[in-house]
């Protein structure tokens, strides 16, 4: 029979290749291939086989061959390393098949490919879904490979990495750095292998922010972590997710809760896992985690601001009973602030702006009703938590009382929505460096963010386990 074997030899170790791989060699009557991988089969060869080397870089000339040999009926083996299918002879040999017509039977083994060896060397980088990309812009122009890494990257996809450099591309994986560190923590995991199987083969596990593209050369594969992955023991892992299921079991209906904190904590575990940065400081996750499973919106990442320890500052006050009052701006936000953690913690949350005494006031001095009623907010509480979740203007008024000295507050929230000088409100809070801040920047906010960051203050006993909801 004219045929065709198309056999990756694997990385480069003897324990690497394949039983049908060796099987296979050991029929050819010929064997096409580069020179260099000559030495990891030759052990395997039947007397009188002929080894055929077409030198580095000439593919199309080592097909040929192929097909000319086997139309002499000659048994024929092309090797690649790795697998042969990827980023090997497979596909050439397939798709000269098609421009000859070629009646010539083409089977391919698979191999061992060089970025399994490296992952297995690594530890279990390759846990979840996973992409390959080569740097090499020989047959395939660059920004098609830079609209690869940055489709990668956005993905959350475990990459590896062949081709990372050579004596002509050198520029090549900074910049694939500096795409991914757009769209992951410098804090990532990588691991890359050098001459993966093979004696002088290099093991070598850091971070993204950290990674050194001048350690690598053209023998090397670099895997890059997902947002999950993480190193442990010298080892680098990407969990599939299985103890997450058993995480919510063990730590769900048998210790009393309900349904609506189940789903709540699986949420909070999901978001955690697609935050980009995992080193935050647990008192700014614990208020990021909200206010992103509120909105549904990541670029909380972004927005959140949290002076340092505030939210564990204001949750002890709570706790001491320093802080008993909470302040709103209108009465959504009262509304959204969970009344179990309020009655549990001997704390009220009062919104003026229905007050009979606002609009009078708001008539008389020519401001907004939303202003009245923090002015008599702070009559009555000047050392309140404010929460704004709708009305720059009522921060703004705070900041002014608090420049006067007539407002002390035990803390601010400053998540005002909208267009006109919500940007300005925000940053006239932030000089107040003595008064615990969370600060949502720029024009988004809302009166649910305003409201759900009083909650991860009231709950914050609860975020070392990482466990939201008892209040629901």
């Amino acid at each position: 029979m004219k045929k065709i074997i198309v056999a990756g030899i694997g990385p480069g170790s003897p324990e690497d290749i394949t039983p049908a791989v060796i099987k296979a060699v050991g029929e050819a009557d010929v064997v096409v291939g580069y020179k260099y991988y000559f030495q990891f089969i030759t052990p395997y060869l039947k007397e009188g086989c002929e080894c055929i080397d077409t030198g580095m870089k000439h593919e199309r000339e080592r097909a040929e061959q192929a097909f000319q040999l086997a139309e002499q009926d000659k048994t024929v083996v092309v090797i690649s390393s790795g697998d042969a299918g990827i980023y090997g002879m497979t596909p050439l040999i397939y798709e000269m098949k098609k421009q000859r017509n070629s009646d010539i039977v083409v089977e391919a083994l698979p191999g061992i490919s060089a970025f399994q060896k490296a992952a297995s060397l690594l530890g279990a980088p390759v846990g979840h879904d996973f992409c390959v990309i080569s740097l090499s812009d020989l047959m395939t122009p660059w920004d098609v490979i830079e609209r690869r890494i940055k489709a990668a990257a956005m993905g959350d996809f475990v990459t590896a990495v062949y081709n990372p450099k050579s004596n002509g591309r050198y520029w090549q994986l900074y910049r694939l750095q500096e795409i991914f560190l757009q769209e992951r923590a410098a804090d990532t995991p990588i691991g890359f292998v050098r001459q993966a199987g093979r004696p002088e083969q290099e093991v070598t596990i850091t971070t993204l922010g950290e990674f050194d593209p001048e350690a690598v050369d053209m023998f090397t594969v670099i895997l890059i972590g997902n947002s999950q992955s993480y190193e442990w023991n010298d080892k680098m892992i990407t969990p599939r997710g299985y103890y997450r299921g058993e995480k919510l079991e063990v730590r769900g209906e048998g210790n009393g809760e309900k349904k609506g904190q189940l789903i709540m904590m699986e949420s909070f575990r999901t978001i955690e896992g697609e935050l980009k940065r995992k080193n935050y400081p647990l008192d700014h996750k614990w208020a990021l985690l909200h206010a992103i499973h509120t909105t549904a919106d990541f670029d909380m990442e972004n927005l959140l601001h949290t002076d340092d320890g505030a939210v564990a500052t204001l949750y002890n006050k709570v706790k001491k009973g320093e802080l008993t009052t909470i302040i709103t701006d209108v009465t959504m936000v009262t509304s959204g602030i969970r009344k179990g953690a309020l009655t549990r913690l001997g704390v009220e949350a009062k919104c003026y702006l229905s007050d009979v005494r606002v609009a009078e006031m708001a008539a008389e001095k020519g401001i907004t009703r939303t202003q009245a009623g923090i002015r008599l907010a702070v009559e009555e509480h000047p050392d309140a938590l404010f929460a704004f979740g709708n009305a720059p203007t009522a921060l703004m008024e705070l900041c002014d009382l608090i420049r006067k000295g007539k407002a002390h507050p035990a803390g601010i929230i400053a998540a005002p929505v909208g267009f006109v000088h919500v940007k300005e409100s925000k940053h006239m809070v932030k000089p107040f460096k003595d008064i615990p801040k969370i600060i949502i920047e720029g024009r988004k906010g809302g009166s649910n963010l305003a409201a759900t960051l009083c909650n991860a203050i009231l709950t914050f006993d609860d975020a070392e386990q990482l466990k939201p909801g008892r209040d629901l």
